[in-house]
């Protein structure tokens, strides 16, 4: 299963940042568009106080920052020029993970979305909406978030279609600020089962693409989890698409890029689950030739021979 579609995390709070410029970000879509992705997601359009955008909402109303440059307008215009689909990606005021409610996430993004499509949406690289409020299990408020966001993203913009990318509450979904791996309380296959079948009825009309994250779970439990994922998504009517971790949660040091074996078994897994898009988390920092990590050009070279063999 070849990988389509990559997020762009410009925002980050547990990544370095590779302080790219637009000279650098155009060499990227060009190493992107080489092997035949075709969606760039922005992940998030902030973060607490750093924006992607000079938005007169976000600096005023949460005391945001003003970017020295607007990335969402770059990113649009880089999407224009390699002929991708561009989704974006709502604003994350942390308040969701400080008291574990998604209610604060509503209030926020609903001016933000508005203020996003009067000022971008004439771009014909505009595909689509991220809703960057990741979720696992039953967080308080999520249906509500997902549900009524969604559905203002697809009504502002005249139904453009909306992207989820939760993640499973498996053995290694542990805090980035953790020092360890794994943890001993983990879902179950059935259990997840149980409680997406409530989330995915109760976030109907709002979504249109499912793309669970791939790297808490290990990969012998890949096969299992991925089919009941699909089956969920065929009953409510969801394009099931993939979210390849191109980086290792296996490591003591978070986080470097992944080992090609461990990214061609994700990749497998969901190609015999049937998927209908595999998506990365992401090109720029794992894959990228030009990445701060070394290593990234190296996995960019064995996922070129795994797709020629193909």
């Amino acid at each position: 299963m070849k990988i389509t579609g990559t997020f762009i995390d410009e925002i980050s709070h547990d990544i370095p940042h590779q302080n790219w410029g637009k000279k650098e970000w155009d060499v990227d879509f060009g190493h992107m568009k080489a092997i035949g992705i075709d969606t760039v997601i922005m992940i998030r359009s902030g973060y607490r106080k750093f924006i992607t955008y000079p938005s007169s909402y976000l600096i005023k109303a949460h005391d945001c920052y003003e970017p020295p440059i607007d990335l969402v307008e770059l990113f649009l215009k880089l999407s224009d020029k390699y002929g991708m689909k561009f989704y974006f990606g709502l604003y994350d005021s942390g308040k969701q993970w400080d008291s574990g409610s998604m209610n604060k996430e509503i209030e926020s993004n609903r001016y933000v979305i508005d203020e996003v499509w009067a000022k971008y949406g004439h771009y014909k690289s505009f595909s689509g909406w991220y809703l960057s409020m990741e979720i696992s299990r039953r967080t308080a408020g999520a249906i509500l978030a997902i549900s009524s966001l969604g559905k203002q993203c697809k009504e502002v913009s005249g139904n453009l279609p909306t992207l989820i990318s939760p993640w499973i509450d498996g053995k290694k979904s542990v805090p980035a600020s953790e020092n360890t791996l794994t943890k001993k309380d983990f879902i179950s296959v059935k259990d997840h089962e149980k409680e997406w079948d409530e989330i995915f009825d109760g976030i109907r009309g709002a979504v249109d693409a499912v793309a669970f994250q791939d790297g808490h779970i290990d990969y012998d439990q890949l096969p299992e989890f991925f089919m009941v994922n699909k089956k969920l998504a065929d009953k409510y009517g969801y394009q099931s698409w993939t979210n390849a971790e191109s980086f290792d949660r296996d490591m003591p040091i978070k986080f470097l890029p992944i080992k090609f074996e461990k990214l061609k078994l994700k990749l497998n897994a969901a190609a015999k689950a049937g998927y209908d898009k595999a998506i990365t988390f992401e090109f720029s920092h794992f894959m990228s030739p030009q990445s701060a990590y070394l290593q990234a050009v190296h996995l960019f070279n064995r996922y070129k021979e795994y797709v020629a063999k193909k």
